[in-house]
């Protein structure tokens, strides 16, 4: 029903098809990483993130196809945003690099039978036309092929490519074992066996960007988790050359160094030219990025930062360093008195730290105090059967705040009102970017309707409302604690104090593990409305499974 998304994007970057301005944004202080947007998009632009407070889901706007589909989720995280006056989102800073980069080191080979594995919609099949048409321009013969079959975005990309001074006989594809280049875009295809047979142990060197892109079933499910990254690391080391393969994370690098991460694969290039695997020049490679004529001098700074990567391991860490400002959480005094009663260090006392002042800012600190009292109970059961350990005190003081922290009303006004989130919409789009809220209120939910609408910066003044009525939550006067969800949300706070207050009380060093999966169980509880309902209801059958499996 649409063209296909790669194609699409392909066509805006070249003005051949219209560019929305129309932005969406996910508000990760509100979302619950339940997938739903996911499920109703089918869009591998809806990507999981991992949080200080769990998985969430983040819009990659480098490959956002803006068909809006996403805003179907569930979901009260959603905004819409339409830069200043048309402008488009700024773009980071130019990285710094040397004026004059290190050639590679010894003589350039004199041919090359590359295998180049991604996905679709990031360019695999440019990199191959590039580094092709470099070759012509140093007068070397070219053979190559692209299967494009599955390149539809996110679907898997081959192409083969061999360079030589002479003139070739043989096929055009790359034979099994033949690979002496491995260029993997993409990790998880990378790893898979049929690639894997085109490489030879001690004949091939694999240059590898590193970056988690998750799949459809990850995006739809938080059940599903990206396999761990050294195993797969592993197969490749098994199959190529150790201690000569290259591995980084190139669209991390791409999307904070140049806001695109069409640029990874161009540092894949990079990375695989200055390790003297490419019979071609970088003066060749930069003019046939020129003749591609898209992008050309962030495509020319991209592969100039794979070459970097390489003469400089440790430069795209105080590259990126250079651009980050890293947050310190501000502890009130109210909050460090009740955070100095749990007796808590390293990782617990970081952890506390974070969510004591939210619960003061969500309720009040009598709301807070309850919160650290537990903690400190299970803090000092612990330390008594297994000193040293903060297993279970860390489990209990972060699901314990996701159980009482729940976003109702209230507290989606209040994270909606952060400073956090206009200063992400500035950076991003630009400041005066103006912003439409994406709701679907209770009232509209209770008469029938089940599409979002969107409500513009002046319901700000209805969530300042919101946010100073928040004391009349677990009253008697809330008028939204009769909901059906309202009600088992506060439900579920007692039901956790209780199952941990039982496992205190038989706890042993033995009994560790089973307390930790019992206090861990909260995280599968994500989403609003059915959705959270339905996810409660997954909660307490594992709860009761587990509790009656390990007690019998």
């Amino acid at each position: 029903d649409q063209m296909c998304a790669a194609e699409l994007r392909r066509q805006r970057r070249r003005g051949r098809q219209p560019d929305p301005a129309l932005r969406v944004l996910i508000n990760e202080a509100v979302c619950e990483g339940c997938g739903d947007c996911g499920v109703q998009s089918n869009c591998l632009s809806v990507l999981p993130v991992d949080t200080e407070y769990g998985r969430k889901t983040r819009i990659h706007q480098s490959s956002c196809n803006k068909d809006y589909s996403c805003l179907l989720g569930d979901c009260p995280a959603f905004l819409t945003i339409t830069p200043a006056d048309g402008v488009r989102p700024p773009r980071p800073p130019r990285p710094e690099l040397p004026d004059d980069l290190a050639e590679p080191v010894g003589e350039r080979p004199a041919a090359a039978a590359i295998y180049l594995i991604g996905i679709g919609g990031t360019g695999v099949v440019t990199v191959n036309q590039v580094l092709g048409t470099a070759a012509l321009l140093d007068g070397l013969q070219v053979i190559g092929l692209d299967q494009t079959g599955l390149s539809q975005k996110g679907g898997q990309v081959v192409s083969h490519l061999k360079l030589s001074s002479q003139p070739f006989t043989g096929a055009n594809r790359v034979g099994n074992g033949m690979a002496t280049c491995y260029l993997a875009f993409d990790l998880l295809s990378a790893a898979a066996a049929p690639h894997l047979s085109r490489v030879a142990r001690g004949v091939t060197t694999a240059i590898v960007s590193t970056s988690a892109m998750p799949t459809g079933a990850m995006v739809r499910s938080p059940e599903v988790t990206y396999p761990a990254q050294e195993r797969l690391i592993a197969q490749i080391e098994q199959h190529t050359t150790p201690g000569a393969n290259t591995y980084l994370d190139a669209v991390d690098l791409a999307d904070r160094l140049f806001g695109d991460h069409l640029m990874a694969n161009m540092i894949v290039l990079g990375a695989a030219y200055q390790r003297g695997l490419l019979p071609v020049s970088a003066a060749s490679i930069e003019r046939a990025i020129e003749l591609n004529g898209v992008a050309v001098e962030r495509n020319r700074e991209a592969f100039r930062v794979g070459r970097m990567v390489v003469i400089d391991p440790g430069w795209a860490d105080a590259e990126l360093q250079r651009r980050t400002v890293a947050p310190r959480p501000v502890v009130s005094a109210a909050a460090r008195t009740i955070i100095e009663t749990i007796g808590a260090e390293g990782e617990l006392l970081r952890l506390l730290e974070i969510r004591v002042p939210e619960l003061i800012a969500y309720q009040d600190a009598a709301y807070a105090r309850e919160y650290a009292e537990l903690v400190r109970r299970v803090v000092r059961a612990e330390a008594d059967v297994l000193p040293g350990s903060s297993r279970l005190s860390e489990a209990v003081a972060r699901y314990l705040f996701k159980l009482m922290a729940y976003k109702d009303e209230y507290e989606v006004a209040r994270l909606s009102l952060q400073p956090e989130l206009t200063a992400t919409i500035d950076r991003q789009f630009g400041a005066g970017a103006r912003r439409q809220y994406q709701l679907l209120p209770p009232f509209l939910r209770a008469l029938g309707r089940r599409t979002k609408i969107g409500l513009g910066a002046w319901f700000d003044g209805v969530y300042h409302v919101l946010v100073r009525l928040r004391g009349l939550r677990r009253t008697p006067f809330d008028p939204f604690g009769q909901a059906p969800v309202r009600r088992v949300e506060r439900a579920l706070i007692g039901e956790y104090r209780q199952v941990i207050e039982a496992e205190l009380a038989v706890l042993t060093a033995g009994r560790i593990e089973r307390a930790v999966a019992i206090a861990g169980l909260p995280d599968m509880i994500r989403g609003y409305e059915e959705i959270k309902l339905r996810n409660v209801a997954r909660y307490r059958t594992a709860l009761a499974q587990l509790v009656g499996a390990t007690d019998g």
